[in-house]
Order: structure tokens, then sequence, then C-alpha cells
């Protein structure tokens, strides 16, 4: 009996309906998403579980080609990539007060706060670091 009152109160109560971000125009992979590329549609809360709201999508990167029409998931997008791989980057190698500053190169991607490996262009050097700024990553010693 308690099955069938639970179907009643489901059926009964009209779906809300809640604002999501919508694609308006192809984003390429890697792409920062503007406002602009976004439209804001309002879905039945049913079928726009787990979309993001358009303030959750502006200022991060396409994780992938997102088409027009698409409905942004979480899936969809990435902090966005303050380093990315292969590009220069300065390192900041710090020990107590003392800070020493290195070109190198990014053999990985990464935002703010993500482990990275980098080569040291002076000395050949891999170093892991974390990312600290855009083309900035932060290595510690001990």
């Amino acid at each position: 009996m308690s099955a069938l009152l639970g179907l009643l109160l489901r059926v009964a109560v009209p779906a809300e309906d809640v604002p999501v971000a919508v694609v308006q125009q192809p984003v390429a992979r890697g792409e920062r998403i503007e406002m602009g590329d976004l439209s804001i549609e309002t879905r039945p809360e049913a079928s726009a579980r787990g979309a993001l709201r358009p303030e959750d999508a502006v200022g991060m990167d396409a994780s992938r080609a997102l088409t027009p029409g698409t409905l942004l998931r979480r899936g969809d997008v990435m902090k966005p990539q303050l380093v990315k791989r292969g590009e220069p980057v300065t390192a900041r190698i710090v020990s107590g007060a003392m800070v020493i500053t290195a070109a190198g190169r990014a053999l990985g991607s990464g935002a703010q706060g993500d482990p990275v490996r980098i080569v040291v262009t002076a000395t050949n050097r891999t170093l892991d670091g974390v990312v600290d700024g855009s083309g900035t990553v932060r290595i510690s010693t001990p």
C-alpha cells in the first residue's frame, strides 16, 4: 500500500524546471568557455540531472569538442589548464626563504594545484612540481 501512495505522490507533484547551460556555438577541446558560447535553457529536473548551471560552466575549459545544442555536464568541462604540455614554464624552486627561478618546458598539463613534471632547460633535468599559476610551476625542496 505504501508503494502505491509513493507512486501517487510522485505523479501528483509537477516536475520543477531548472536553468541549465547549453552550448550555442562550437567550442574546441581545451578552449575556455565564455558566456557568449552558452545559452540558458530551462529543462525538467529529471532530464537536467547532472547538468551544469551556466555560472558553473563559464571560465572552465572544454574537456572535449562541444557542438551546439549540447547540454553541459561535469565531464564536458575541466579546470582551466594553466600549464600545457610542451609549453615553456617558469620553475620557481623554493628552499626556505630562498627562491630560484629557471626556464623549463612542461611534460604534462595541469590546473592550479595539480602536480606536473617539467624539464629545466639549462640543466636538462626533470623535476616534479605543482602548478602555481599561469605558466609557473613551484618546486619545493626539503
